[in-house]
């Protein structure tokens, strides 16, 4: 069997390239493995040698610590890969295929997966419903920051590209597809993006950078993007974006300002759709921008949408955050004015992507030209080797999308 390497979380603030064994169709004990997932046999499933793994905001709140993560767990959900081998029920991928992996796992026989809720699949982690590859309280399947990585489902889940060279030449951005080019898209989606849409999305790291590309793929009339980053700020307006500095002050003021000089006719300046793209780590707003605050831009994004809008909330929000703010905040438990939303009637959809619903349609939008993903979120192609550094200097606010290349497949 071929060696195999992948980024191992270490502890808080903690991640090394590690020998971990090489994927086999059987489920093994480690850090993280429910135990009632231990000696499943995983037939259905596939082995990708892996072409591209991205860094992902999600993957640096468990290297913050900021979860339960346990230390050895294998990091890395945004997997495209190409088939080395295919377990005995594998009926439609074939070896050589090259692939995007959506990051949810789903077995494709529940109510749920029928129903096309792939994020909160009910077979797949015996802990709740839903999960990941190479995250907390998902079950415990490996992830894919690796050489090579197993996919289960493989003939449900794998999302194959037409063209082999075609993809190659395009993979930066179908890298995206595994995450956060959907993520951001359903985030628009929920909100209620369509033509001539006004848009606010609070977060410029990559999601929020894939949320304001999605706005403009659906016909947003005016995409506006907060941060306190003024280099992400920058890659937001390199595509065409207004934005907000919240370190400035209220984001509420600035969006009006921004939108009675774009619209003065739409009476009310205020957004008619907004997306949370930051989620628990939320900082606040001008003098407190320093300090955390985990219910401000929900809260933020209450006041900044007009009555009868809707929020889209693809931000991630826990259950468990030991390095919480405050006893509510350590189990997910915010100060919302809900009271605000509910006299608004503002319509909210939180939670993981159901990345199979969109992969397959934005794929075609990134082969037909019509969106430039990698460039609008700045992937970055580093070494397997080189992901430390990756995360180190993500974490600083870096204006990149890194993406890991294990086998120097990926063209830039």
């Amino acid at each position: 069997m071929p060696a195999n390497r992948a980024v191992v979380y270490q502890g808080p603030g903690q991640v090394e390239v590690r020998d971990i064994d090489y994927p086999t169709y059987e489920m093994r004990d480690g850090p993280g493995v429910n135990k009632e997932n231990i000696g499943r046999r995983v037939p259905h499933g596939a082995i990708l040698k892996t072409v591209a793994s991205n860094i992902c905001g999600s993957d640096q709140h468990m290297v913050r610590g900021r979860t339960t993560a346990p230390e050895g767990l294998v990091l890395g959900h945004e997997i495209t890969g190409e088939i080395v081998d295919v377990g005995p029920d594998v009926e439609f991928a074939k070896v050589g295929d090259i692939c995007s992996v959506p990051f949810n796992i789903a077995c494709g026989r529940c109510r749920n997966c029928k129903e096309g809720k792939t994020g909160i699949c009910l077979n797949v982690n015996p802990d709740r419903p839903g999960s990941a590859y190479g995250y907390v309280d998902m079950g415990g399947w490996v992830g894919g920051q690796a050489e090579y990585v197993l996919v289960p489902y493989a003939d449900w889940n794998l999302l194959r590209f037409p063209d082999r060279d075609q993809a190659l030449e395009k993979i930066l951005d179908l890298a995206m597809l595994t995450d956060i080019f959907p993520t951001g898209y359903h985030g628009c989606v929920s909100a209620g993006v369509t033509t001539g849409s006004t848009v606010y999305v609070a977060g410029a790291g990559p999601v929020g950078l894939a949320a304001a590309s999605s706005a403009w793929l659906l016909g947003a009339a005016v995409v506006i993007v907060g941060d306190l980053n003024e280099e992400r700020l920058a890659q937001a307006r390199s595509f065409g974006c207004e934005t907000v500095d919240v370190s400035k002050g209220d984001p509420v003021d600035q969006v009006r300002q921004i939108l009675g000089k774009a619209a003065p006719a739409i009476g009310e300046p205020l957004v008619d759709s907004a997306v949370d793209a930051v989620g628990f780590e939320a900082r606040g707003h001008g003098e407190d921008a320093a300090t955390e605050q985990p219910a401000t831009v929900l809260n933020s994004l209450m006041e900044v949408t007009r009555a009868g809008g809707a929020v889209g909330i693809p931000g991630l929000y826990v259950t468990g955050d030991p390095g919480g703010v405050d006893d509510a905040a350590k189990v997910g438990s915010l100060s919302l004015r809900l009271g605000l939303g509910w006299a608004k009637s503002l319509s909210f959809v939180t939670g993981q992507c159901p990345v199979m619903r969109y992969n397959r349609n934005l794929m075609m939008a990134i082969l037909h030209d019509r969106v430039q993903i990698a460039k609008n979120v700045n992937a970055t192609a580093i070494p397997l080797d080189q992901a430390p550094q990756g995360y180190q200097d993500f974490d600083q606010g870096a204006a990149k999308k890194y993406v890991l290349d294990p086998h120097g497949m990926v063209r830039t």
